[in-house]
């Protein structure tokens, strides 16, 4: 229930790979050789950038995320579900 109020509230990007049910590697795989086979093909240059957001979530203050729920709107008894889970939550 709460992840279906929040997809209506906040959808992801049809471009994100990471962290969503998807095919995940093989796609991300496929879709980059196609795009080599491109450039190397019509003699064009490619720049490719990896991010690695490794504990990125950690870095973010529990706050904050919660006032970005508020203002998409998510209800705030979804928030404060959310919330408390945080609370009761260790590293």
């Amino acid at each position: 229930i709460l992840t279906a109020r929040l997809r209506r509230a906040c959808p992801i990007n049809s471009r994100q790979r990471g962290f969503i049910a998807a095919p995940g590697c093989a796609e991300n795989l496929k879709l980059l050789q196609m795009l080599i086979r491109y450039v190397k093909k019509d003699h064009k240059s490619l720049g490719v950038v990896f991010v690695d957001l490794a504990k990125a979530f950690d870095s973010v203050q529990h706050h904050l995320i919660f006032q970005v729920l508020r203002q998409k709107g998510v209800n705030s008894h979804v928030i404060d579900i959310i919330a408390e889970m945080y609370n009761n939550s260790t590293t």
